[in-house]
């Protein structure tokens, strides 16, 4: 916290939540956190939350979920959650064609489980 904010993880980490380049929209990992930076306590709600969050970062430049090329999602213990993660991913991801994914598993996420960054086509409508 500073002067009684909550300091965002962006400030406190010194990193940007997307940036444009040459007609693609690069998103840094989303994590599922509540507004107060801490995380969901059950996985299904940080999975749905960073989804969201990933969503409102899309959505900011204007681009959707079909716009999103290439994933990358990072999962602790991928053994015991990849299952679990992927029954939610249909929520999100409409029909194919699909981006393409890549998972990875890690031992530790700032005390999340799991964590979802993208790379996305700007519409031809967003100056890159």
């Amino acid at each position: 916290m500073r002067g009684g904010h909550v300091v965002p993880l962006y400030d406190r980490n010194r990193y940007s939540p997307a940036l444009r380049s040459n007609g693609f929209l690069f998103v840094s990992g989303q994590v599922g956190s509540r507004e107060d930076g801490s995380p969901e306590p059950e996985l299904g709600a940080q999975v749905r939350r960073a989804f969201d969050n990933l969503n409102g970062v899309l959505r900011a430049v204007g681009c959707t979920f079909d716009d999103v090329v290439d994933v990358t999602v990072f999962l602790v213990d991928p053994e015991a959650t990849f299952e679990r993660v992927w029954e939610i991913v249909p929520e999100y991801w409409g029909d194919a064609p699909h981006p393409t994914l890549t998972a990875v598993g890690v031992t530790w996420l700032y005390g999340f489980q799991f964590e979802i960054k993208a790379i996305a086509r700007l519409p031809e409508t967003v100056d890159a």
